[in-house]
């Protein structure tokens, strides 16, 4: 077991660093107050080739692993920025690269790459099916060269900032199988020729999140849109997930070092009753509690992530990555804003806003209390729970 960073890594962190550094507190402190989307900052990420790490370098991206990407977005959340606001278009390479056709790839991905276009929005979980995927009620109906996509979606983020988006649809009615993980395909979908077609409507939610309730009525996707095998996309979606929770792992790291690092700064700098309030034990304990937990973490996320890059089984790995940093950021969170005291409520002080972002990640993409039962009942052989 190899514990050395690799040191093109520093390269990586130096690299987001510097273009974060042009998004400063202030940037994302404003765009919290408006709900805006951060537009400048997402382009710029996209022209120095942040966002198209995982595309292969003849397809014109970086041609990099989900460790290096997941540095990447490691470091965009510690410089106190929100990678939430373009995450999908990296981890949704793990279902393109591994199951979309050729020609879809060459006809998209160099285009991803270069920055021309966005692929920003994942469509799979529905109101009334939640987190039970296999349950999706959306239809795809095959016409000929077209499938013609119906139903509702709900909490899919960046629709109205994407060009692109992945949708999973059912093909084959759920009564009509023997096994409920089968019957559902997988659709690359584009937005700017749907028109009214989609209908996404805004939610407004706790943090500055772009999410919608999205309704598809009567959208034609050509059938070469299809992302592998007609009635296999839950299993196509199950390395995006994979990806994803490798991804919202190593977000939640850099979510966590960033309140350490607040938190360490003002238990040494704030002084009352003539000390630092570093020196006391029920301040200084509990941020090294956290830190310690962050660590921990992050060494299941660089796990998962080699064993993802290997091609190797990580279903285990990558859940309990996210479990553990989801956590693990969340104590970090409470820890600085108990630190700053109600200083830690001041919008001034960026604490509240980065504490909002990051209790989404204990919740979602898949809630902890999911992730228990997986490891429960996959890993540990214990009776179904749900």
């Amino acid at each position: 077991m190899d514990f050395e960073t690799p040191a093109h890594w520093e390269t990586l962190r130096v690299g987001v660093r510097a273009l974060c550094e042009r998004y400063g507190d202030e940037y994302w402190r404003r765009l919290d107050v408006e709900r805006g989307y951060p537009e400048e900052f997402i382009r710029e990420l996209s022209r120095e080739g942040w966002l198209s790490t995982m595309i292969p370098k003849e397809l014109g991206g970086g041609g990099m692993g989900l460790a290096e990407t997941s540095v990447v977005l490691e470091e965009v959340n510690r410089c106190g920025a929100n990678a939430n606001a373009a995450h999908a278009q990296v981890y949704m390479m793990g279902v393109l690269l591994r199951h979309a056709g050729d020609a879809l790839k060459r006809a998209y991905l160099p285009r991803v790459a270069a920055g021309e276009l966005r692929l920003q929005a994942f469509a799979v979980t529905e109101p009334e099916a939640g987190s039970d995927t296999t349950r999706i009620a959306t239809t795809a109906e095959r016409r000929g060269d077209t499938y013609v996509i119906n139903g509702e979606k709900i909490f899919i983020s960046r629709v109205l900032q994407s060009d692109l988006m992945l949708v999973l649809a059912r093909t084959t009615p759920l009564e009509d199988l023997d096994d409920r993980t089968r019957g559902l395909s997988l659709f690359l979908v584009d937005l700017r020729e749907a028109g009214e077609a989609v209908d996404a409507r805004p939610l407004r939610v706790m943090m500055n999140n772009h999410t919608n309730a999205v309704t598809f009525r009567n959208l034609e996707v050509p059938a070469g849109h299809m992302v592998g095998d007609e009635g296999n996309g839950f299993r196509c979606v199950i390395d995006s997930w994979n990806a994803e929770r490798i991804l919202i792992a190593a977000e939640c790291i850099g979510d966590g070092r960033w309140f350490i690092e607040r938190a360490s700064a003002r238990a040494r700098e704030r002084v009352v009753f003539d000390r630092p309030i570093g020196a006391n034990q029920g301040v200084q304990l509990p941020i090294a509690q956290a830190y310690a937990h962050v660590e921990a973490a992050d060494l299941v996320r660089h796990k998962a992530a080699a064993k993802f890059d290997a091609g190797q089984p990580c279903g285990p790995e990558a859940n309990m990555a996210k479990l553990l940093a989801s956590q693990a950021s969340w104590e970090a969170a409470n820890v600085c804003v108990d630190t700053h005291g109600g200083y830690g409520f001041l919008a001034d002080y960026d604490v509240e806003r980065k504490f909002r972002e990051t209790r989404l990640y204990t919740v979602a993409p898949i809630n902890n209390n999911l992730v228990l039962a997986y490891l429960g009942q996959r890993v540990l052989g214990m009776p179904r729970s749900y």
